[in-house]
């Protein structure tokens, strides 16, 4: 575990390090005129900003995995992006986004709404089909309230502005949004930590962790608290990013011994480094406008999902045979 999380940090410090020179300008420091302004102003803030974004989705997505015991398990997938992106979308409607701390106030709020209702709807011995239809509810009626947004916006202006962030992406971000990501993604991760042993006993299922000492509604508290602020941080900052607590987990776990507590920091350390590395490979890419890093991900998280769902439907097939 040491090994892979310290590989890890290596890597993330390594791409951190391309991030702030890669570009449509590579920073020269001998002949770009005004290199430390650019670095300081606008690479360092958005790569810090990549990093507690994607550190937070990872964990995210490792603790709903381990929480739900489901392996499809994905804030984004199950309703709790689209919840934190409806709250912000709310903010830009009624005209509230200007202020730097309501846009973020309003999208944790969606956040923990969604993930609250989830758990109503679901509970917590669901299986994964009615996770995923409770998850797909929350998200088609959060996406139908935001069309409804959009479709009513008070003027072209909030329109264009619902739509662009919407997209998810860390372009013209600074240094105010890294001091509202950063504290609320290492809180949300530091609620996750205190839910390891628990979700560590839930391997065992439910009766089981109760005899351990597992309490459901501390747990449920716990979880609820974690993921409104890692997911409604990274939204409120940077719009929807999905599919990165669904990737990150899956290639970390054959690395470790599979508890979800030994999954928290190397999920969170993965996603940063996708994170991080998709948003410096879009930067360099030669198109006229820069490709959104939500569409960047979706188009490598969707094939990603396909192929997992394949895989569980193999495994299924030859459990019956």
């Amino acid at each position: 575990m040491k090994h892979l999380n310290f590989i890890l940090v290596l890597g993330v410090i390594t791409m951190a390090a391309q991030s702030l020179m890669a570009g449509r300008v590579w920073l020269d420091f001998a002949e770009t005129p005004n290199a430390m302004v650019i670095l300081a102003e606008l690479r360092l803030p958005r790569a810090l900003l990549a990093i507690a974004v994607g550190a937070g989705l990872g964990a995210a997505g490792a603790a709903m995995q381990g929480y739900l015991r489901n392996p499809l398990a994905d804030p984004g997938l199950f309703g709790i992006a689209p919840g934190a992106a409806l709250g912000a979308v709310a903010s830009f409607w009624f005209g509230y986004s200007a202020s730097a701390y309501l846009l973020p106030i309003f999208a944790l709020i969606g956040a923990g709404g969604a993930m609250a209702l989830l758990a109503l709807i679901a509970g917590r011995t669901g299986g994964i089909a009615l996770f995923t239809l409770a998850g797909m509810m929350i998200a088609s009626l959060a996406g139908a309230l935001m069309s409804l947004a959009i479709s009513f916006a008070p003027n072209a202006f909030a329109m264009s502005e619902i739509v662009t962030w919407l997209m998810g992406a860390l372009t013209d971000r600074g240094w105010r949004e890294v001091y509202l990501a950063a504290p609320l993604t290492a809180a949300g991760i530091a609620c996750f930590w205190m839910a390891r042993r628990d979700l560590d006993a839930l391997i065992l299922g439910e009766a089981a962790a109760r005899s351990l000492g597992m309490r459901p509604g501390i747990l449920q508290a716990w979880l609820i608290a974690g993921v409104g602020l890692t997911v409604g941080s990274g939204v409120a900052v940077a719009g929807i990013i999905g599919f990165v607590g669904l990737i990150v987990p899956h290639l970390v776990r054959p690395f470790t011994d599979r508890r979800p507590s030994s999954l928290l920091v190397p999920s969170a350390l993965s996603g940063a480094l996708l994170v991080l590395t998709a948003d410096t490979i879009i930067r360099i890419l030669p198109t006229v406008t820069e490709l959104r890093l939500g569409i960047a991900l979706s188009l490598i998280g969707a094939p990603f999902f396909l192929w997992l769902l394949l895989r569980m439907r193999r495994g299924y097939s030859g459990g019956l045979l």
